[in-house]
């Protein structure tokens, strides 16, 4: 499920529970909310390191590319 997704259902489970006085549900709703907050991060760094690895990517193939030894010199 989308963590967006997974966090506005949390944010009405969790206003549920407050409405109607069910501290369990108002805990879970808290609880799905922060599971939800979690894999949005974490989707987000994988984004990140997903960029940074291509960047690297490209710049070894544009180094390997050029016609230049990598290798430096003995």
């Amino acid at each position: 499920m989308n963590a967006k997704i997974q966090q506005w259902k949390a944010r009405i489970k969790q206003a549920a529970g407050t409405l109607t006085g069910n501290k369990k549900l108002e805990r879970e709703g808290r609880a799905d909310r922060a599971t939800g907050e979690v894999k949005q991060r974490l989707t987000q760094a994988k984004r990140k390191i997903d960029e940074v690895i291509d960047k690297g990517a490209d710049a070894v193939k544009g180094t390997m590319g050029s016609g230049k030894d990598s290798t430096p010199p003995k």
